[in-house]
This record gives C-alpha cells, structure tokens and sequence, in this order.
C-alpha cells in the first residue's frame, strides 16, 4: 500500500509531509550506505541520519503526540490521513529503516578494522584487555555511578532525552524480580581508549552493561539492555506567557527548562537479553511496542564525532573526504576598504565555497568606521564564538546604532542565543524579541551611513543562511550584499516593522513573508500560466530545501498543466508527486544530498532573456509563507544573475548526488550514461571558486573523474 497518499483523487499529487521528510533522511542513509564515499564519511552520515531522526521524533512526531490527544480525527490535508494513521505510518517507515541502518553501521565498524581502527563492544577481548576495563570500571566508574532499583520507595527515575541507560533486571534472595537502571552517563567520557598501538575503543555503556552484576552486589543479575529514550521536544513559547511582568528572554528560559521533561515518544533498545525489561520500561514510560525500536548497534552515535578527532594522523587521510579550501571573492579586493568597493558594484557570496571573512570584515569596517551611524541586522543562529557578535558589540562600544532582532524560538538554538543576547545589551545594542505570534527567520541586514556631502547611504545585505561562520563551512548558502538604494528603503520598512511589533504589508522590490512573499510567488507564477498560455517560452526553477504550502503546490500543477517547464532542486520535505504523465509532466524535482548540506533558496521566474532572480530565506512551506518574517532579494546585476544561472544549471546536470522523484515520493539516481562525464555539482561548483579566486586547483580535483 503507497502511504504517500490516500486512493482518493484529490491526493493524486500530494505526499504527507513527515514521509516525504523520513524518505529525505532515507537518502541520507544512502550516503552511509554509498561505498563510493570514503569509510568515515559513511559514518558521519550514519551519524546525521541518527541526528535527524532524533530531531524528528522530538519535534513532529512529538507534534502528532500532542495534537493526539486534542485533536485525534483531524485530517492531514495533504494524504487524508488521521493523526493516529500518520503515527503509524511514520513507525512502519522507521521499523523498515532501521535494521539497513544496523547493517551499515555494522559494516562501517568492521571496514574501519583495515585500518586498526577496533571497536571493542565486549566480546572478543584479549586477557590483558579485560583487565585493563575491568580496572578501569572499579577504579574510575563505578565510584561514579548512580544506580535505581525500582520498588514502592523508589519510583522510576526521570530519564534524560537521548542519554544511554542501562536496564537490569535483578533477582532478590527471596525470589522477587525488580528492575534496576544505571545512568550510563555523569562524570566520565563516553568513548574509552583501550591501551593499544592501535585505536582500540569501547563506550561507557558496553563497560557498565558488562560489569552490570557488580553494581548490584546483593541482587543476582538475570538479564541486562542498553536503551536510550528520545523525549517530545515540541513546545509552544506562547504557553509560557502566564506571567507579563517577565521579560520574554526569561520566559525562554523556562521554556528551554520545561522541554527537557515532557513526555517519551520512542524508546531505542541495544542488547537486550530478556523481554520482561522491555515490557517493564514501556509500561513505566506508558509506550507502545509501535514506538519500541531494536538495535544491534550504539543507539545514540554522539561519540563518532570524538572518534574523529582521534584520526588526525595522515595514514587516516583516506577515511575522510580529500580537503578543500573556501576561497576569497574574487568579487573584492580585501587589501582594501569593502564599503567603497560595494558602492560601485553588488557582491555575492557562495558558502562554502567562499568563505564568509568577506562578510565578517564588512561588519569590523563597518563597527570601525566613523561615517557608519547604524547597524541593524536579524540573528536567528550564530557560532558559539561567534566573531558576527563580537563585531556587533565593538559597533555598539562604539557608540553606533545597533539594533539586533533576537530569534530567541530558533529551536534548540535557544540557550545559546539567550547567552549572546546578554551579552549585546551589555554591550550597549538594542534588542528586539521577534513579533509575537512570528519568528523573524529572514538574513537581513542593513548598514546606514552619513556620506561627505551629507546625504545617506546604505550597505544591505540579504542572505539564505544564517550568520554563522561554522555552518556557512558545511551548508551551501548565498549572501547578496548591495547599495541599492530601493533595496535598502525596503529594508528599512522591515526593520521599522519589526521594532513596532508589525508586519510588512507592501513592499515593491523585497518580498517579506507573511504577506507579500506568498502572494508574490503566486503571481509570478501566474505570468509563466499566462505566457504558456500565449504560447511563448515559460519557465520556473526553484531550489529551495522544503514544499508543503498546497497554494503554492496547486499553482505549480497548474502551470505545468499549462505547459510551464519548471525545474526544482528540492533537498528535503517535498509534498508534491509528479508523474511523467497529466498535470504534472512538465515538472522534474531532483534532490542533492552531498558533501555539504544544501540550504540556498533560489527563486528563478521566467527563461533567462526575461529572467527575475530572486535568492531567499524562505522555502516554500507554510510556516516559513505564512508564519514568518522571511524576506527574498532580488539578484538585478546581470553578472551576478549569470552566476546564480550557472550554479542552477550545475546542479541541475548533477549526476553523482542527485535523485529524481519518479513517482509516488519515491527518488532514485539516474544511470550516467556511458561515456558521460560524472558530475558532483558541489565540487564542480568548489573547482569555479578556486578558478575565481586564481588559486590553483587541488591535484585530486584536476584528475578526469571530477
């Protein structure tokens, strides 16, 4: 049975939104699963796959739990499906994941073994090895450890979300059965090096798991699991507004707090060795066996990261991905002052493949410069040493204008983002909790100065990302930075919006969610309807990360119905089926999952002779269309729209790391055909900006394969 959609009619051409997101994170899975890719590299991706699905679960299945019990009969409007019927569907896809997820992960470690790399889970250890732990877990952990036993004074514990447990199941001298927990977690490190030549590990879990029965020296220990619990993270800040004398960053914080505790939505088992512990963990956790899942393998992949920091030697190299280097704009001279250089013509940034300095020294110029008056900027989620802040608060001690708006919502950003905001009010800056009822998640940023004759000007600056200079290394992203003077009055509409708690109602050059992004789109889509219609040339092409907003769904089968060529590079949630046939034939939605994670939003109405650009924070989902403050930029200088085209077109010939919907949310690679070049559009697109830069390409780069 295709769960994508119900047998009705009306949902020939939708796809229910969290399956079309676990068939995203099934591609990631893929990439683990993709021996073409480098062994550790196979293993990071095991551990986003991991990372995204915990996400999930605590977000939208934490979501589906809530409106369970408020809303049980309510419809999915896009697959007819009850919430109970989404729950459900959502576990199969898990279910059915899960053990390609074992085998992979299984694989990986075992490959890892040609290079003396050993993950030692317990069995198969050397005399000298089980000493060494058995040591090791009298002197350094067990002092350390916290154990339960479960009877009528002792009531199940609270567990942490995504944090390892050991379950025991333990016999009294008098016959009684109880079940014991022991927190595999506190005042030690969770990877444990084995004395070795080699990189010998085992987890902190596997050691407690077996030397369980040394815990309970007085209980004879009949059966042991490893388990982990992933808790519903899904909470609405609105809540919290019980108290209006509280500032809305302390109401955050109480937020941040109060998540921790809320319900389980899904419970990882590893090693389990009896049915009776999973039964008793399930009824105390109040779960069903839906939302009970098995492992062979570690059920939180935290550690990967740690490992990876052990390979540093160079004989590890070709575990990993060969290097390459964010360049320099050629776009800027940066022997010189940017403003000047960014009056005369606009600037466009390409994350990773140039780095974002150019960006960070625009914002130190500006802190520094005596004609800069003010500097307004939108922050959503920043690096935790984040050198965008510290040229902010150097404005601010400074004695400029600077007015930040703090998205204290970006989900599970938020601590780190109540941290820094401290920091700018200390500083002097002005900050700007978001419009209630809205998250402000638009990149804008407006820089106001007093030119000699003493007239204004303006530096804008519009991206896809976020300010982040750790994630501007691993997300593609596009950065517009201009002078445009009607682009910065639009600007400043927003930001003047914004400090009164209002929303953009008209803007003639930016589209601003919630109420002329959508309706923007929808007419330029409505001009190609128009044009095709006429029979003349009709084009869209879209990249974006996400579409579920069905107005904008609807338009486009109607285009394509209408005869409009649209192309559409969609990474992730797609809720829109195409069919090689019907109203949907001339559409085509690739996705790319890669090296890097793909987040630039590029809108692209009409063909190219009569093309407008336009780059955006903004995916074509309800929340970002309706929900809010987004803002989208037009691209007007012809070079730099040429550009845009370029990395479309790239893309769009990709042949290594695209997968094409074929039908019924289900994507598949296409065969290269025999003879043709193979194309990563993300190295392809590496190669431009060394070219660009004048730097001379990698040796690895310029062999015939890339």
């Amino acid at each position: 049975m295709w769960e994508y959609a119900m047998a009705e009619n009306k949902y020939k051409h939708l796809i229910n939104r969290d399956l079309s997101w676990l068939k995203f994170n099934e591609r990631v899975l893929e990439e683990a699963e993709d021996h073409s890719n480098p062994l550790f590299e196979r293993l990071n991706f095991m551990a986003i796959y991991h990372s995204n699905l915990s996400e999930f679960l605590m977000v939208r299945v934490g979501s589906l739990h809530d409106r369970l019990l408020l809303k049980k009969d309510e419809i999915d409007p896009r697959s007819g499906m009850t919430t109970l019927e989404q729950l459900r569907a959502i576990n199969r896809k898990i279910r059915e994941l899960t053990p390609r997820k074992n085998r992979a992960l299984i694989e990986i470690l075992r490959e890892l073994e040609n290079y003396h790399i050993f993950y030692k889970a317990g069995v198969h250890l050397t005399k000298y090895e089980e000493r060494f732990l058995e040591r090791y877990f009298e002197r350094n952990v067990l002092p350390l450890l916290s154990p339960h036993i479960l009877d009528k004074h002792h009531p199940f514990p609270f567990l942490q979300n995504n944090t390892v447990y050991i379950a025991v199941l333990l016999k009294s001298k008098d016959g009684k059965t109880q079940l014991g927990i022991i927190p595999a977690s506190g005042y030690f490190e969770r990877l444990l090096l084995l004395p070795s030549k080699y990189i010998k590990f085992t987890l902190i879990e596997d050691l407690i798991y077996r030397f369980a029965s040394r815990v309970f020296p007085r209980h004879r220990v009949e059966a042991r699991s490893i388990f982990s619990i992933t808790r519903n993270a899904d909470i609405d800040a609105d809540e919290a507004f019980f108290d209006y004398d509280m500032s809305y960053r302390d109401i955050m914080e109480i937020i941040v707090k109060k998540r921790k505790k809320l319900e389980p939505v899904r419970l990882d088992i590893c090693r389990s060795q009896s049915e009776e512990i999973t039964k008793r963990l399930m009824k105390n956790l109040n779960l069903t066996q839906d939302e009970v899942f098995f492992n062979e393998m570690p059920t939180v992949l935290s550690f990967v990261s740690d490992l990876k920091d052990l390979l540093t030697d160079e004989k590890y190299r070709p575990l990993f991905y060969p290097p390459l280097v964010s360049q320099p704009s050629g776009q800027v001279d940066l022997n010189k002052k940017l403003i000047p250089q960014i009056q005369k013509r606009d600037v466009l940034l390409s994350y990773p493949y140039q780095d974002m300095k150019t960006f960070v020294r625009l914002l130190e110029e500006a802190a520094m410069n005596p004609s800069v008056m003010s500097i307004k900027i939108t922050l959503y989620r920043v690096a935790r040493n984040s050198k965008v802040i510290d040229a902010l608060i150097r404005a601010a001690e400074n004695g400029k204008e600077v007015i930040t708006v703090v998205e204290l919502r970006a989900r599970f950003d938020e601590e780190n983002n109540i941290d820094w905001s401290k920091r700018l009010q200390e500083a002097g800056a002005s900050l700007i909790y978001g419009i209630e009822d809205y998250k402000v998640h638009s990149k804008l940023l407006l820089i106001t100065m007093k030119k000699r004759d003493g007239a204004l000007g303006f530096i804008t600056q519009v991206g896809t990302g976020n300010y982040n200079e750790s994630t501007a290394k691993l997300y593609t992203d596009l950065s517009l930075i201009t002078a445009d003077e009607d682009i910065a009055i639009n600007a400043q509409d927003v930001f003047k919006n914004l400090c009164m708690g209002s929303l953009v109602e008209n803007s003639d050059i930016l589209m601003v969610s919630p109420l002329t992004l959508k309706q923007s789109v929808l007419r330029y889509i409505d001009q190609e309807i128009l044009m095709a219609k006429s029979g003349a040339p009709a084009q869209l092409t879209f990249k974006i990360n996400s579409l579920n907003d069905t107005d904008i769904i609807k338009k486009l089968i109607a285009a394509s119905d209408a005869g409009v060529k649209i192309r559409m590079i969609i990474r992730g949630i797609c809720c829109l089926n195409v069919e090689t046939t019907g109203k949907t034939r001339n559409i085509d939605i690739s996705s790319i999952v890669g090296r890097y994670l793909e987040h630039s939003r590029i809108y692209l109405f009409g063909p190219k002779e009569r093309q407008k650009v336009y780059i955006s924070s903004a995916d074509f989902m309800s929340r970002n269309t309706e929900r809010r403050v987004e803002v989208a930029v037009p691209v007007l200088d012809p070079d730099l729209k040429r550009e845009i085209n370029d990395l479309i077109d790239i893309q769009l010939k990709d042949n290594v790391k695209a997968r094409h919907q074929v039908g019924k949310g289900v994507y598949r690679k296409l065969p290269v055909p025999k003879g043709a070049p193979r194309i990563d559009s993300q190295v392809e697109l590496f190669k431009r900006a060394y070219r660009e830069a004048g730097n001379p390409l990698p040796e690895w780069l310029q062999e015939k394969n890339f």
